[in-house]
């Protein structure tokens, strides 16, 4: 008789009430909470993000490498990459100033009394800040520093735009090679790339050790009560979120022939997990396969969704642009158009100009903060629901930059419709 096999989506969901239910008990046990999240649950959920992000750098230069190597067209990839540029910077600002807009209207900063907030020491965030504004701001600097000096060192730090850069050029160098030539290098990278894949799955068996741990220590270092007094705020982000999931993107998505919906449900896999571990990177070689086996071609999926992951954040530029708000309404700071359109300019720039910065939200808002004179002080009231804010967000990213290889796959008119209502059709007969 075969064992009960319980799909990985409900593991982690079982995985997730525990986590709260062991964060509960543990959040009044000062003594062994400090021990257990210390000792236990912060390691354990460690182990798990570290997995991921192993494997991210290698799968980003392997797939990239080999679709652009493929394709052997410089011309073509350029025009792709200027689409998907101009694509993610129309949604980034749609967002931006949706955010703005929603912030103003329904001013979740009024109202609150500030001796009622949970705070944080943001200090290791202020020592990255002046760096983060000095390069963000100069746009020469901000293309410089696309350009590694030294792709080993890129690597080693993870900072994924150079690397994405190199990977780029590496391809174009590749494709213009004799296929004598280039053919059997780029069968290593495509069975180096496989094998990344075969490595994720592999991981994936930890998934819900992990999800138990990163919640399970968030709900115990916070408990519900840090909730309470923000909870218009978390309401305000999330609701905001399902809109612009549902009918910006649902709009985008029916001009492109597609159901929003569809899309959600293809990735729903991936969207729970990404959810609970607040982390895009966990799922990024399970969505290259999907939208690989959705009909879009290989070269366009294998430069947007990895250059998405850093330009195209919808749910991070929602949640900053309110939170920017959010934080001027608790010091009662009126905002002048100007202070707005500073605003606004501020967290388009900062925000591509510090992927792989530590605590990256935290760096954007103080940045978007200190351009319009509101207190840097007042972000520390917001770490009690960055966590819970966080992974609304980082489902709304994952959505944006599906869409987004859909998008530049029809702009390129290389979807592939038929793949794509079999694809359908095979996930709707899934129970």
């Amino acid at each position: 008789m075969k064992g009960i096999k319980i799909h990985l989506a409900w593991q982690i969901l079982i995985a997730l009430v525990l986590g709260i239910v062991v964060g509960l008990i543990l959040h009044n046990k000062i003594v062994a909470r400090n021990w257990c999240v210390l000792y236990v649950l912060n390691p354990a959920g460690d182990i798990f993000i570290r997995l991921m992000k192993m494997i991210v750098v290698p799968i980003v230069i392997s797939t990239l490498i080999v679709g652009v190597g493929k394709v052997g067209d410089t011309k073509k990839i350029g025009r792709i990459g200027f689409k998907t540029i101009i694509y993610f910077e129309i949604i980034t600002t749609i967002a931006i100033i949706m955010g703005i807009i929603i912030a103003n209207i329904f001013k979740p900063g009024y109202g609150i009394k500030i001796s009622t907030l949970t705070s944080i020491d943001i200090s290791k965030y202020q020592k990255v800040i002046k760096h983060t504004i000095n390069h963000s701001h100069n746009i020469i600097n901000s293309i410089s520093s696309l350009i590694p000096s030294n792709i080993f060192l890129s690597i080693t730090h993870s900072d994924m735009l150079p690397i994405i850069f190199f990977s780029l050029l590496f391809g174009l160098g590749l494709s213009s090679l004799p296929k004598k030539t280039k053919d059997p290098l780029i069968a290593v990278c495509q069975a180096i790339s496989e094998s990344i894949f075969n490595i994720t799955n592999i991981i994936m068996f930890y998934a819900p050790i992990g999800v138990f741990s990163l919640i399970a220590a968030t709900v115990a270092n916070f408990g519900y009560s840090a909730l309470f007094p923000l909870l218009k705020l978390v309401l305000l982000v999330y609701c905001s979120i399902i809109f612009f999931a549902l009918v910006i993107l649902g709009i985008i998505a029916r001009l492109c022939n597609l159901r929003i919906w569809m899309l959600i449900r293809i990735l729903k896999d991936e969207l729970i997990l990404a959810y609970f571990t607040a982390s895009s990177e966990t799922v990024l070689p399970h969505m290259i396969k999907k939208m690989e086996a959705y009909g879009a071609p290989k070269s366009i999926v294998s430069l947007v969704l990895p250059t998405g992951y850093f330009l195209n954040l919808d749910g991070s530029s929602i949640y900053q642009s309110i939170a920017a708000i959010f934080v001027a309404q608790l010091y009662h700071i009126e905002l002048s158009f100007t202070n707005v359109i500073m605003l606004a300019i501020t967290l388009m720039i900062t925000s591509k100009g510090i992927a792989g910065v530590p605590g990256a939200s935290f760096v954007v808002l103080l940045s978007a903060l200190g351009s319009i004179g509101i207190p840097l002080e007042g972000l520390v009231f917001l770490a009690g629901v960055d966590r819970i804010i966080d992974m609304a967000r980082t489902a709304l990213n994952i959505i944006g930059n599906a869409l987004a290889v859909v998008v530049i796959s029809k702009w390129e008119n290389a979807f592939d419709e038929k793949k794509a209502i079999e694809y359908e059709k095979m996930i709707l007969l899934k129970k």
